[in-house]
């Protein structure tokens, strides 16, 4: 019998493979196909403080061995998660974490306060890759001293696990990872989507309504696996790989170069059992090499 556990901090996975926060819904969409208890944990989608629509129409767009999204975070906010969503998911025997967004370190702050009164859930994911309305639209994530401020102000108000989403979209990810680590991080996942463009060479214009979009999928892979390297030399604490993972192997992967964790993203919305696959997958590659528990193959590439 092959130990799949993993510890993210305080948090103990019983394997290391969760779904990505805005490929899975809330999470009960996917119970139909298979038994959502069985991964190590789900990320619910991106939750904000108040109300967003999102972006206007077009804002996907398929790519070579990829995809552009452009949804802008479309949600009904954190009190309908609370009264309307988060009942349904008190249920589930998995971690139900709660990817947290903002416009302002205001919002961010208020939107974990509220999810801090939530027993059932352990931790929240920090989307810190959102734009900064108060600094020109920067994101929050592309900066050390930024990053740092954001988890420093949440970290005054959520007990719990506080899991950070790193941009990919700077000089030096590493920076960035020991910057919120710095300031409380329990963890930290990556890498978010790159930023992207497709255009229509037919009617001679992008083919996104806002422009530049995130890339996501197996074009991303060779540049994750090198971020999660790199800060896995860089910090102390858990890393949660993802980018482009479409099967066990590709999760595998990460876990080598440095991750305890993984996410499936972009593979949901092409196979809808994908994860629970993976976790099967990294289970008999385990047996095959004779390993008795998942944390033996964590970080062997240096």
């Amino acid at each position: 019998m092959v130990d799949l556990s993993v510890a993210l901090g305080k948090m103990q996975l019983k394997n290391p493979v969760m779904t990505a926060s805005g490929t899975f819904g809330y999470g009960t969409e996917f119970s139909d196909f298979f038994d959502i208890s069985a991964l190590g944990g789900i990320i619910i989608k991106g939750t904000t403080l108040h109300h967003r629509e999102g972006n206007p129409y077009p804002r996907m767009a398929e790519t070579p061995a990829g995809m552009l999204n452009a949804v802008g975070l479309q949600n009904k906010g954190v009190e309908y998660f609370i009264t309307s969503i988060y009942p349904s998911l008190k249920t589930i025997d998995t971690h139900v974490l709660v990817n947290v967004s903002g416009s302002t370190i205001e919002e961010y702050v208020q939107a974990a306060e509220k999810i801090n009164d939530l027993d059932k859930i352990p931790a929240i994911e920090l989307n810190i890759s959102c734009p900064n309305v108060k600094k020109g639209g920067m994101g929050f994530g592309t900066s050390c001293a930024s990053a740092a401020e954001v988890v420093k102000a949440v970290r005054k108000v959520y007990t719990k696990s506080i899991m950070v989403k790193l941009s990919p979209n700077v000089t030096n990810i590493a920076e960035i990872a020991q910057a919120v680590e710095a300031e409380g991080a329990d963890s930290v996942s990556l890498i978010n989507t790159l930023l992207g463009m497709a255009v229509d060479a037919e009617k001679q214009k992008p083919v996104l309504s806002t422009i530049t979009g995130g890339l996501s999928g197996p074009c991303v892979k060779p540049i994750a696996l090198r971020m999660v390297w790199q800060v896995a030399k860089a910090v102390n604490i858990p890393i949660v790989g993802l980018g482009g993972i479409m099967n066990a192997t590709d999760a595998i992967e990460f876990m080598l170069v440095g991750a305890s964790a993984v996410q499936i993203g972009t593979a949901n919305f092409i196979d809808p059992t994908v994860s629970l696959k993976i976790v099967n997958g990294i289970e008999a590659y385990l047996q095959k090499h004779n390993y008795s528990s998942v944390k033996d193959i964590i970080g062997l590439i240096k």
